[in-house]
């Protein structure tokens, strides 16, 4: 008798937790499962709506013969292999310069440089727009500072343009990775540095030898969400060149050629959906590299 009551008891829990946890397992099936499956799905016709047609594998070899797929492919890589490094390594180093409590106005510097990442994506991409058009504020700089001899095309040349939209990214992201490592370094404990200066130690060694290697696991996660959102790049790209990926592509990433294959151009949802896998597959290799590179060798 009493192991019925539990039995049934415990049936009863047992389904108030599934009631509970329902609405999250509906949502998550509807935006997450089925646009997976959806898009695998794609992946294997061309065309689109009703003119849709069995293609198998013939998205994938379009891949390799598709100039403009190897240009938002390469696009991609740089400004992950060049920006990633640049904006891990500063947001650190800012962190350690403002984790001084003795700077003045360190408030209004940690708000500052975390400020870009919470503003307005349209109202940033104006502003800079606006900084670095011909007639610019940047512009004028570089040549009151004689620095140039004539304007540079920061949205019309194909190697500035990359430039741009690095500094952009920087510009915006930098702060965010700031704060992981300032909350990071305030938990390290004091005593460590100390004993540390006590023995002779060096500010710069200290900072190599005892900072760095504690914040091993803060700067594994920080660059590799660093590293999926810069694959995934679209919104600076978007907005800083109106959708078009310019100049003659060389600020095409892979995310906003999915977008123009998808809404733009002739619709091609099969072949965006096997570039979207591309994008997977970058982000997993890239991810397990980086877990590999900070696996503990000991």
């Amino acid at each position: 008798m009493a192991a019925g009551k539990a039995g049934g008891l415990k049936r009863y829990h047992d389904l108030n937790g599934w009631l509970f946890i329902a609405p999250s397992i509906l949502l998550i099936s509807i935006f997450l499962v089925y646009p997976i499956l959806r898009s695998l799905y794609l992946s294997f016709f061309s065309g689109k709506g009703m003119m849709m047609k069995f293609a198998g594998f013939g998205n994938v070899v379009r891949l390799s013969n598709d100039p403009v797929f190897l240009q938002a492919l390469t696009n991609t890589i740089t400004f992950f292999v060049v920006q990633v490094p640049i904006m891990i390594v500063l947001a650190l180093l800012l962190a350690a310069v403002l984790n001084n409590d003795r700077l003045k106005f360190i408030g209004f510097f940690r708000t500052a440089i975390f400020l870009p990442c919470v503003a307005s994506l349209v109202a940033y991409s104006v502003l800079f727009k606006s900084m670095f058009s011909v007639d610019g504020v940047v512009n004028q700089a570089l040549l009151a500072l004689h620095l140039t001899d004539a304007p540079i095309g920061w949205l019309t040349e194909p190697f500035w343009a990359k430039v741009l939209v690095i500094l952009a990214i920087t510009w915006r992201w930098t702060g965010y990775n700031m704060i992981f490592y300032l909350a990071a370094l305030q938990n390290i404990d004091r005593s460590i540095y100390e004993a540390a200066r006590i023995d002779g130690v060096p500010a710069w060694a200290r900072f190599v030898y005892i900072t760095v290697p504690m914040l091993k696991p803060v700067i594994l996660f920080t660059t590799i969400i660093s590293t999926i959102g810069t694959i995934q790049l679209f919104d600076e790209v978007y907005n800083l060149t109106e959708g078009r990926g310019s100049p003659a592509n060389a600020t095409l990433t892979l995310s906003l050629y999915i977008y123009n294959l998808t809404f733009r151009f002739m619709p091609s949802f099969g072949y965006a959906a096997t570039i979207s896998y591309v994008i997977v597959i970058m982000v997993a290799l890239f991810s397990f590299l980086q877990f590999y590179a900070a696996r503990d060798r000991s």
